[in-house]
């Protein structure tokens, strides 16, 4: 189970900084990555990380301005959002993919999903 926290309005320019809480004793062996929906567009990929944490990926559009990283002691994953822009609007869902499946920014790779969390950001 995913759990994610720390959504909210902000004004452009601003930070936030998602979390994202997940049961289960297998949590340090999952790739974790960050996805947003916003209203009518089709869900994106954000950022990911390995399950040690040596390797980060980001989307084009949040590359500079995010930064994911994530505790194993924890099992918590964030996502730290700085320079807040009001197309960073959106929902954004924490996800999880074991390790047998390929490393790729689809969504249909990631086997685990969190209910969302909303993000405004006003201009």
């Amino acid at each position: 189970q995913l759990v994610e926290s720390g959504g909210g309005l902000v004004q452009a320019g601003g930070s936030l900084r998602l979390s994202c809480a997940a049961s289960g004793r297998t949590f340090s062996s999952l790739r974790m990555g960050w996805f947003r929906q916003a209203p009518g567009k089709e869900r994106e990929f954000v950022a990911a990380i390995t399950w040690s944490a040596s390797s980060t990926y980001y989307a084009d559009s949040v590359k500079g301005r995010f930064t994911i990283s994530r505790d194993n002691a924890k099992n918590t994953v964030y996502l730290q959002m700085n320079s807040l822009k009001p197309e960073d609007t959106a929902t954004y869902y924490c996800t999880a993919a074991p390790p047998y499946r390929p490393n790729t920014p689809n969504d249909s790779d990631y086997d685990y999903w969190g209910q969302g969390t909303q993000v405004t950001v006003s201009s």
